[in-house]
């Protein structure tokens, strides 16, 4: 076997950077539209990454139709396969999570976690090393900043206090 039989192309090296760094950016994103595409990138760029560590192509992984020196490596061909499941599932979860948001607040855009913001602020009085470097900069505090933050779950909440909200 030569060194230049394991080898990958530059081109699939290349297209795994891609798909793995553009997949991990979409996964920070706010809108879970483009957390859904990063999902799907990621577990491509994966998908191809352990299909290029598995070796050169050889022949089926049967004993007794193929020499053991020209099979290919079943357990790549194992673990590609539960990743495809594993992306599978996962996509079907966030495009029932965006879809769900969508249809309750036209949007699908992930909302500011207002208790994290108060988990923060007390941690940020418990030890003084961790102030706030933006309310330093802006003279803004956390209560503020969560005053200031919309709520939408209390939209709701008024609704069905005042009668406003539909049965379910």
């Amino acid at each position: 076997m030569h060194a230049l039989d394991t080898t990958p192309a530059v081109v699939l090296v290349l297209a795994i950077g891609v798909l793995v760094t553009t997949g991990v950016y979409l996964l920070l994103e706010r809108s879970l539209t483009r957390v859904l595409i990063g999902f799907i990138l990621l577990g491509n760029g994966v998908n191809l990454l352990l299909l290029v560590a598995g070796g050169r192509a050889g022949g089926a992984p049967i004993l007794g139709t193929t020499p053991l020196w020209h099979m290919s490596d079943p357990l790549v061909q194992a673990m590609i396969l539960t990743a495809i499941v594993i992306t599978l599932g996962l996509t079907a979860f966030v495009l029932a999570m965006a879809y769900r948001s969508w249809q309750l607040h036209g949007h699908d855009e992930v909302q500011d976690d207002v208790e994290d913001r108060r988990i923060a602020r007390l941690a940020a009085k418990n030890e003084p090393s961790f102030e706030d470097a933006d309310a330093v900069e802006s003279g803004e505090t956390l209560d503020d900043e969560a005053a200031r933050t919309r709520d939408e779950t209390d939209d709701e909440i008024s609704k069905d206090r005042t009668g406003g909200g539909e049965e379910r």
